[in-house]
């Protein structure tokens, strides 16, 4: 059994990192103020939009696609080796140079789609010509999204939807939006919802509420239907199957969450341990007390369990199988663990880990989204039990 990172993947790493260090580094420090704040102006954005371009004429930015859509043809252990090593930067504009985790990003899932919108939608993503969301969240149907009751009500060679979706990231800046609605609400999840792709500025499609979230950030919106045409052909995959199409690659999109848990939770550990061996308490660094090493030595085992965990559902999503059971428990485990992890940081920086202007703090709230997007943890102990028969 080799457990070693292929040298071409290795390559393939150290010139991101080159490319971070370069590229984005400089405008992190341009912006530190507002980051600081959690203020995002259209500078900043205008600045992460740059760096997208630059990112998608290197490969970086859809380097997980196929080549005949503009990506490498990356594996999804190469893929997940990119974002760890993005986060393990701690840079918040490395989130602009990588496609998922991030659902701004170019998806798999529109390889489901036909060529024509391919050709108009999935190139230009790749080519960070353009930006998307995913609408499949609503007020009634998070975890449970088979519960969802947006409509979509077939009318000649058009299909006229109605319904309201929450917690859309990227809803209001988005050229376009990948739209789940409900076809036949007998099938439901089994061949009763379908996914449209839907341009901005079609009537009928505006944007609602922004919701304001405790990690600071405003980009997530309300989406609102009333009455909005969008032609049959485009649909993404099969009527009836875009629930479906959309499980298909549930699995390689956990092993990059997984890798974005892993890389966050190596900056934390990396930054406390600088911390606790310059900063000194009754005449001796911290790290030399054994309340902080044994805080720092649980984190480091969590980090190791969960680098072969998210390591081998790559590799076994490389190998063409469907590990449901495997990317669950690395959706349960690298979530809650980055969450301790992140935790344990605040307490060793102490009041300096409080305060907002702090290297941690700000940490300390994202992460606490990742229990609860794509999958609760409950939901992930509710698949990992079925599939052990109870």
């Amino acid at each position: 059994m080799d457990f070693a990172v292929p040298a071409e993947l290795d390559e393939v790493r150290a010139s991101l990192l080159a490319f971070i260090d370069r590229e984005v580094r400089p405008v992190e420090e341009r912006f530190r103020a507002e980051l600081q704040e959690d203020r995002w102006t259209e500078e900043m954005r205008d600045a992460a939009s740059a760096l997208r371009q630059k990112s998608a004429e290197i490969g970086y930015y859809g380097a997980h696609l196929p080549e005949e859509v503009g990506g490498w043809g990356l594996s999804t252990l190469g893929y997940t080796l990119l974002v760890e090593a993005g986060a393990q930067t701690g840079l918040r504009f490395t989130t602009a140079v990588l496609g998922p985790p991030n659902p701004e990003a170019p998806t798999r899932l529109l390889l489901q789609a036909s060529p024509e919108l391919q050709k108009k939608y999935l190139v230009p993503l790749v080519k960070a010509e353009k930006t998307m969301c995913f609408a499949l969240t609503e007020p009634d149907a998070g975890s449970d999204a088979q519960a969802i009751r947006t409509r979509a009500t077939r009318d000649g060679d058009h299909f006229v939807l109605n319904g309201t979706k929450h917690f859309i990231t990227n809803g209001a800046y988005a050229d376009f939006a990948i739209v789940f609605a409900v076809t036949d609400p007998e099938k439901k999840a089994q061949g009763g919802i379908t996914a449209f792709i839907v341009d901005k500025g079609t009537p009928g499609f505006t944007v609602g509420k922004h919701q304001r979230t405790m990690a600071g950030e405003t980009s997530q919106v309300e989406l609102v239907f009333d009455d909005c045409r969008v032609p049959a052909t485009n649909i993404v995959g099969e009527e009836g199957f875009g629930f479906y199409a959309a499980m298909k690659f549930l699995n390689t999109g956990r092993a990059y969450i997984g890798a974005l848990c892993l890389g966050i939770a190596e900056y934390c550990v990396r930054i406390a341990t600088e911390y606790a061996k310059d900063r000194k308490t009754f005449g001796k660094p911290i790290g030399k007390y054994q309340a902080v090493q044994w805080m720092l030595a649980d984190s480091a085992v969590e980090i190791e369990a969960a680098r072969w965990m998210t390591y081998r559902l790559a590799w076994l999503c490389d190998q063409g199988e469907e590990p449901m059971r495997e990317s669950s428990m690395v959706k349960l485990y690298n979530t809650e663990m980055v969450n301790r992890v992140a935790d344990r940081a605040v307490q060793i920086f102490g009041g300096m880990g409080y305060l907002a202007e702090g290297p941690v703090e700000r940490i300390f709230r994202f992460v606490r989204m990742l229990r609860i997007v794509e999958g609760t943890s409950e939901i992930q102990r509710l698949v990992i039990a079925r599939t052990m028969g109870l």
